[in-house]
């Protein structure tokens, strides 16, 4: 191999730049690739087969949305309130897929008082919206709460992966996203056409109910209906003023932190 790259470079018009795309293409980290780490288990947690796992799923998965999965566990924020932890940690580490302080989704748990905040920074503020996170922190919360740490940030990393794949305003969620209805769907089309065809195939029948009638003999001679009166009732519907957010964080239009917005969703487990 060295003796081939020797000969390259020799015959090489331009040896000086054949070198530095060695250099480039072996000595540094592809471009896209995490800057940093995606686990960042403070609060020890996981164990280091567990770490190794999440941050390999986290960097396989962020590769697909060209975004930064991280994960956060702390056992107290130094008195700092979670979203100004995230906020903070966002602005000083400068993580980001396409650069610092680029595209990131941030799972940040305190140990201390019980908190979950996820975020998310650039293209995942757009596509992980608050309401989209809120989806998300519902469905992993049972889990922290039972302990099952690394079954909630597995579940996490699985989820904001699959919201990103949806354009902005589609609930992923949608039972017409489900492959059973989907299936189910299909199976009833199928058999629609089926039995269309079956229908088809047997023939038309021509006799109907005027085929026995004597037009001369009947003594029907005409049928309508009249319509007399008519009733309109109205009720009037309470519209709820409440405008409860169920844990959405921001009022759905994110927000701004040491300059850097983001869409968030915060609770407890």
């Amino acid at each position: 191999m060295i003796r081939t790259n020797v000969r390259l470079v020799r015959g090489c018009r331009y040896p000086v730049l054949f070198i530095l795309a060695l250099l480039l293409g072996f000595g540094f980290p592809a471009a896209g690739a995490a800057a940093g780490p995606l686990v960042y288990d403070h609060a020890d947690l996981l164990t280091a087969e567990q770490e190794a796992e999440l941050a390999a799923k986290a960097a396989e998965l962020g590769a697909e949305r060209q975004t930064d999965f991280i994960i956060i566990t702390l056992n107290e924020t130094g008195g700092k309130d979670i979203v100004d932890y995230v906020a903070d940690f966002y602005d000083e580490t400068a993580p980001g897929y396409d650069g610092p302080h680029g595209n990131a989704a941030i799972l940040a748990i305190d140990l201390e008082q019980r908190d979950v905040f996820l975020a998310g920074f650039k293209h995942a503020e757009v596509r992980l919206s608050d309401a989209r996170l809120d989806n998300i922190r519902t469905k992993i919360t049972p889990y922290l709460s039972a302990g099952r740490f690394y079954d909630a940030f597995d579940q996490y990393l699985e989820l904001a992966h699959k919201y990103m794949g949806f354009r902005p305003g589609v609930n992923p969620d949608s039972i017409f996203f489900k492959t059973g209805f989907q299936l189910a769907v299909s199976v009833g089309l199928a058999a629609v056409v089926v039995g269309m065809m079956a229908y088809r195939s047997g023939g038309r029948v021509t006799i109907n109910a005027r085929t026995y009638l004597d037009a001369g003999r009947s003594r029907v001679v005409s049928k309508s209906d009249v319509f007399i009166n008519k009733t309109v009732t109205r009720t009037k519907i309470e519209r709820n003023q409440s405008g409860g957010g169920g844990g959405s964080f921001g009022g759905g239009g994110g927000v701004t932190r040491g300059g850097h917005s983001f869409s968030g969703s915060r609770g407890k487990f």
